[in-house]
């Protein structure tokens, strides 16, 4: 099995144990407490992308810092169109790989996603449920390829 930060690691389990009905319920909660992941006035980040992708109904915006212990710490930014769905996976990747090591980011494997929101939206959502993490990923290798 795949190795996953500590955090992502136990909102995986905790999602894996849930009934679909009350999977659901948790995935709608989440969405609604995006407003937490979003860039706090005065926060400083060392990179910023936001851009809106064929991929993503409205712009996304990746915000990424190295700390100086080399963990990393993101917020993300999401237009006003951007599905509910996408909006949990937000909060959810926010919370599990917030303290990670970069390299712990980029290794984070895909196969979690389905064994947080079940196969079925899986399939019904197609690639979309897997574009905030690529372009959290994509953020991390951008940033490691400007540091000395």
């Amino acid at each position: 099995m795949a190795e996953y930060p500590a955090a992502l690691g136990e909102l995986i389990a905790f999602f894996e144990s849930l009934p679909e009905g009350e999977r659901r319920e948790n995935l709608i909660d989440l969405a609604a407490q995006v407003a937490k992941h979003t860039p706090q006035e005065g926060e400083a980040f060392d990179l910023e992308d936001v851009r809106k992708d064929a991929e993503c109904t409205d712009t996304v915006g990746v915000h990424v810092r190295l700390e100086k212990d080399g963990r990393v710490h993101f917020a993300i930014s999401l237009g006003p169109k951007v599905q509910t769905l996408t909006r949990a996976l937000t909060v959810l990747l926010c919370r599990g790989l917030n303290g990670s090591t970069a390299q712990e980011v980029l290794d984070v494997p895909q196969d979690f996603v389905p064994r947080i929101i079940g196969a079925e939206l899986v399939r019904l959502r197609s690639q979309t449920v897997y574009y905030v993490l690529n372009r959290m990923k994509e953020a991390v290798r951008a940033l490691l390829a400007r540091q000395p």
